[in-house]
């Protein structure tokens, strides 16, 4: 029998996050590990009249073969069935849910950078498409071993607290959503009517500049669970320090104690108490990569622990994060890249203030 959560969660991606309708085209992307979710989604999806037009199982293992034994040609080759997906759906469902989650970290970054790089012109279609209204996404988690270790925490735990940040254990979901994405809204438009941030915490006492660009309200539309607000800074006017209390995953790599310097919106020092040479060859994958896409405050207050998995990390009640590379082209960001690296740190001891006013403290906005 499925857990019932699991059917609450396909209920609410199918009906809320993607908004589902008769003819809607719908890509689910997701390891073969999710099966149970995947099932619970299919069938929603089919019932709300929708084509599902493919399942993509994801297989970590086959892409270490391709990253370290392909040739150079081999992983710059895109093929037409790349770039035809790309344009073919009008929903996508991407699902998390590793089994070990370092199964790429014995790739040789260089080469990982070879292979995103080839696929620059894709990430930016698919942004496009998803930024201007042609398609929907959605990304979500499915609890797992390899999850649950890395949050210190037993499987059943786990999906306790995975199924409690997404409100699932309460009787109507989505109303529930809907109440977030109202008081979420009153912080974006406060944001929207400021200009320049000053961010002040342990290790960082950063600026930067957001006037004329839009705030994001993050409410289970774009990621599941959610529970922030974001946008894009202008490209140029970072300037300062910033400390990342948390540990940065990206590609099977964690990288400890990240503190970055900027000067006119560009990473000029980089430093990490681990994985030092990883986090020198991500900034130099493309001109866009020492440059930030995205600032964002995370506001679900239903985490509030740290799991080691940046879905729920950079959404922690109290806490900000910053992206290097690609702007989400919602915003009115415009950094290109092909990486989209999410960074967060503890904003419970820092205080943010917009235009010289003091509007964040002690973990919460004050308006």
């Amino acid at each position: 029998m499925a857990d019932q959560r699991l059917q609450k969660l396909a209920q609410v991606l199918v009906h809320y996050s993607l908004e589902l309708k008769a003819g809607d085209r719908l890509l689910i992307q997701a390891p073969a590990v999710a099966f149970p979710l995947t099932r619970e989604v299919f069938r929603e999806a089919i019932r709300a009249g929708s084509h599902v037009i493919a399942v993509e199982t994801l297989q970590p293992e086959l892409s270490e073969l391709l990253l370290c034994e392909g040739s150079d040609e081999q992983l710059t080759y895109v093929s037409e069935l790349e770039r035809c997906r790309v344009e073919q759906y009008t929903a996508r469902l991407y699902v998390w849910g590793d089994e070990n989650t370092c199964a790429l970290a014995a790739v040789d970054p260089a080469r990982l950078a070879l292979y995103q790089r080839a696929r620059q012109a894709l990430v930016s279609r698919r942004l496009e498409r998803e930024a201007n209204g042609e398609a929907r996404w959605c990304g979500t988690l499915f609890p797992t071993q390899a999850y649950a270790q890395n949050a210190g925490m037993s499987l059943r735990a786990y999906e306790d607290f995975v199924f409690s940040a997404g409100m699932l254990d309460m009787a109507d979901p989505i109303a529930a959503w809907r109440q977030v994405f109202a008081e979420q809204e009153q912080i974006a438009a406060f944001l929207e009517q400021h200009d320049e941030l000053h961010i002040v915490a342990p290790g960082t006492d950063l600026r930067l500049r957001v006037g004329g660009r839009h705030w994001v309200n993050c409410a289970g539309k774009k990621n599941f669970p959610d529970g922030e607000v974001f946008t894009g800074p202008i490209e140029d006017s970072l300037s300062g320090t910033i400390r990342f209390s948390h540990p940065a995953f990206y590609e099977g790599h964690v990288v400890e104690g990240i503190s970055l310097t900027f000067v006119e919106g560009r990473v000029v020092e980089a430093t990490a108490r681990s994985e030092q040479a990883f986090l020198e060859a991500m900034l130099n994958v493309d001109p866009g990569a020492c440059r930030v896409g995205e600032v964002a405050f995370g506001l679900n207050y239903n985490i509030q622990r740290f799991t080691r998995h940046t879905l729920f990390d950079e959404k922690i009640g109290g806490t900000m994060h910053l992206a290097l590379g690609a702007s989400l082209p919602e915003s009115g960001g415009r950094n290109q890249s092909t990486i989209h690296w999410d960074m967060v740190t503890d904003l419970r001891e820092g205080r943010v203030y917009a235009d010289g006013q003091l509007c964040y403290a002690n973990g919460r906005f004050l308006i």
